[in-house]
Order: C-alpha cells, then sequence, then structure tokens
C-alpha cells in the first residue's frame, strides 16, 4: 500500500497545454490533467482501456466519431483501440484511468 502526495510530483506537458501529473500502480496509470481553455487533443486511439472523470470545467469529447460537451460530473468510458480526441472550452481538470499501465507516460 502507497499514499502519494501529488503536490510532490513533477508535471510533464503531454501535447501543448495539456498537464499532467502520473501515478502507476501496478496494473493502472493515473493521470491528473490541468488543461488550458483552447487547448486541443489530437485523434488518437491506443490499447489501454480509459476512463475519463471530469472534475472542472467544459470539454469538447469526441468518441468514436461522436461529440459531446461534458461538464463536472460527467464519466467517459474509453474502450481499447476506439478514436478520440478533444478540446478545452474552458480551463480544466480531468482525472484519466487507464488499463494497463501506460508506459510511455513513465
Amino acid at each position: 500500500m502507497s499514499y502519494i502526495d501529488l503536490s510532490q510530483i513533477e508535471e510533464k506537458e503531454v501535447v501543448s497545454g495539456f498537464i499532467a501529473k502520473f501515478v502507476h500502480s501496478e496494473n493502472m496509470t493515473f493521470a491528473y490533467w490541468t488543461i488550458k481553455a483552447g487547448s486541443s487533443l489530437p485523434e488518437h486511439s491506443h490499447p489501454h482501456e480509459q476512463v475519463a472523470n471530469i472534475i472542472k470545467g467544459k470539454f469538447e469529447f469526441t468518441l468514436d466519431g461522436e461529440t459531446q460537451i461534458i461538464n463536472p460530473g460527467t464519466t467517459v468510458i474509453i474502450p481499447s483501440n476506439v478514436m478520440h480526441s478533444g478540446k478545452a472550452i474552458t480551463d480544466c481538470y480531468i482525472i484519466d484511468v487507464f488499463y494497463p499501465i501506460r508506459e510511455d507516460y513513465k
């Protein structure tokens, strides 16, 4: 069992305007994103299952060709290998969970 203080984790800018702190368990990766308004995430897919939790802000999310505006309290489930993209309408705080671990985020 571990306790992790997020304030002690170094931030990484993965895509312009998408800044994250990453926590890795034995089988999962947790990404704590601070996203600047107007920043876009290009369309992509990955073999990992992903669950996105919108904590703060308004985010335009496109999942498998369907676009929705999502707000705090919304969770998006992204299956493996499904195309998705997004754009921060306002400043956002989003927590993503990936299974299995995102080795590229270590």
